[in-house]
């Protein structure tokens, strides 16, 4: 009964977002438009952290994945199209992630966390550095399918949340899932029990960095322009892992309860408070952390005792 609950409230969140265009938002449109837009991809992008945090492992690595896949999509979409510099960019951060995993998997907790923070801001270093990325000055990126489709971003941002409820739920519901919680439970019962932990982290961690990738690719075109600061910035990597936290670790619907609400309440603070709406943000955060310690899903636990 749970877990048809919580499916029948991701279908109708996925539903909702589908059809939001199509709703009288009136004067709002483009404001909510815009809003929806982050809501997605950030969500998406916390969905691709917590699949990576089910076996344990605290990533800093995400707001690498991002860049990748933002530099990579923006660098190629002028010569081969939309859809496969997309493709692509997802491919250059997961061969990222596999380069990483391949080097730190066997370390643990904070180590891990701290490897994949270097990783992170070694990537913006070269970023900085190499010519054709455009250096600290930034790089242009078009629009997607050349902007003969408004509502192109929108969608794509969609499909990218899409992919990632779809695998994080496979990986909820499959065996995959019980692979998962014994790595993170224990890495040496895990071992006599057969699971092959590097193998299972790895795997968590490419899946996480392609929905990243994808993610970063994206949200350059519709920014239309990436800097080193911004595309490969801390920022993401926290923002990724605030909301699963605040919505509920290790679940589908938590980081997409936690999504919704966080950065839809970022805008509207940031459109009725203006300068200070961290303050408000902040502390919001901090209450819901301390009173709700399995995040928003633990309201809907306790509702049905």
């Amino acid at each position: 009964m749970r877990g048809f609950g919580h499916l029948t409230l991701i279908l109708l969140c996925l539903l909702f977002f589908a059809l939001l265009p199509y709703l009288p938002l009136g004067i709002w449109r483009d404001f909510l438009l815009d809003v929806g837009f982050f809501v997605l991809l950030f969500t998406a992008l916390a969905l691709s952290w917590d699949l990576v945090a089910r076996t344990g492992q605290l990533s800093l690595a995400h707001g690498a994945f991002f860049g990748l896949g933002a530099y990579g999509a923006g660098l190629l979409a002028p010569q081969v199209g939309t859809l496969p510099a997309l493709f692509l960019g997802a491919l250059g951060a997961g061969a990222g992630a596999l380069v990483l995993g391949w080097i730190t998997l066997r370390l643990h907790g904070l180590y891990f966390a701290m490897a994949s923070l270097a990783f992170s801001e070694v990537l913006r270093t070269i970023a900085l550095k190499l010519p054709f990325t455009g250096g600290p000055i930034g790089l242009p990126v078009p629009p997607p399918f050349g902007g003969s489709w408004p509502l192109a971003a929108y969608y794509l941002s969609f499909s990218v949340l899409f992919l990632a409820t779809a695998l994080s739920l496979w990986a909820e519901r499959s065996p995959f899932r019980l692979a998962q919680a014994a790595t993170r439970q224990s890495e040496a019962v895990a071992r006599v029990l057969g699971v092959q932990v590097v193998r299972v982290k790895l795997w968590s961690l490419l899946l996480g960095s392609l929905v990243a990738g994808l993610a970063g690719g994206v949200y350059g075109m519709k920014t239309l322009f990436l800097s080193p600061y911004d595309a490969f910035s801390l920022g993401r990597a926290v923002e990724a892992l605030v909301i699963p936290i605040f919505g509920g670790l290790y679940t589908t619907l938590g980081p997409l309860m936690g999504g919704v609400v966080l950065v839809s309440l970022e805008h509207a603070l940031r459109l009725w408070i203006k300068e200070g709406y961290l303050v408000v943000y902040g502390a919001i955060l901090i209450l819901v952390i301390l009173f709700l310690p399995r995040g928003l899903v633990g309201i809907l636990g306790r509702r049905r005792g």
